[in-house]
């Protein structure tokens, strides 16, 4: 089985400090890249969080504060990484709730300019729990009838994460091999921003989805409460969320000068 790709899609897997995107850290990423051709190249990094890592999350990945003492922090890193998935598509486990938003807030507090507009995300936990219901290594185990040695090190993540999704397309029939629909189907709502502050409304026009706002047009919302912006600017929200709010505004403030 090999993937039917339009253009270079990377499946990657994130080893961090904790699961709060907006405060913790990477200690360690694998990126698989599969070309259209077929062709494989992986890459896989330590990573310096410049923060301790909790002794609960070091039991999980095995990575200790001594493992990544020496090792480039993300910032570092950040535009080799971007470099190698500038033009992919990206793929993960779990990967459109936790991965991506996390390796965005990554990517900006490193002033690379990362976004989703001209990619798609395959997210083969939703594939998986769509047609199955269970978790990596189960899954690894059910598509695939082997055992995921390493489970919880970026690399053996990774290379499992891709073996499924292959192994979901040859498995249903319903799940087509094209990189559109894949994406399509492993999506959750749509939000405009990764951490799901800002949702669609049934016109396709964005809203904010949490607190005195919930349900409003955030281009109204801007309008008729400017301190507002500046209040979710200094407060304590994803960047990649305040970088969607500050593009709506620019929009709809360049509109009205047209």
């Amino acid at each position: 089985m090999q993937l039917s790709l339009t253009k270079p899609i990377c499946f990657f897997d994130l080893e961090t400090t904790g699961i709060n995107i907006t405060k913790d850290r990477i200690v360690e990423i694998s990126i698989l890249k599969v070309y259209p051709n077929g062709k494989e190249e992986s890459k896989t990094w330590l990573v310096n969080p410049e923060m301790p890592i909790p002794k609960e999350v070091i039991e999980i990945h095995g990575i200790s504060d001594a493992d990544v003492a020496d090792k480039p922090t993300f910032k570092e890193l950040a535009k080799e990484v971007y470099n190698m998935i500038k033009d992919s598509d990206l793929g993960g486990f779990n990967s459109n709730r936790f991965d991506i938003p996390l390796l965005a807030e990554e990517m900006l507090r490193a002033e690379v300019d990362f976004d989703m507009k001209n990619r798609v995300s395959i997210d083969v936990q939703t594939i998986f729990h769509k047609m199955e219901q269970r978790t990596l290594s189960a899954a690894y185990k059910f598509y695939c009838d082997k055992n995921l040695e390493g489970a919880h090190s970026a690399e053996a993540d990774t290379n499992a994460t891709y073996e499924v999704l292959k192994a979901q397309i040859a498995k249903y029939d319903e799940v087509e091999n094209n990189t559109k629909f894949l994406a399509e189907f492993s999506s959750r709502k749509k939000f405009a921003d990764f951490a799901g502050f800002i949702t669609y409304n049934s016109e396709g026009v964005e809203c904010f989805s949490f607190g005195k706002h919930k349900g409003k047009l955030v281009t109204e919302v801007l309008e008729k409460e400017p301190g507002y912006f500046g209040w979710l600017l200094n407060a304590d929200f994803p960047l990649y969320t305040k970088k969607v709010l500050t593009a709506i505004k620019l929009k709809s403030f360049n509109n009205k000068l047209g």
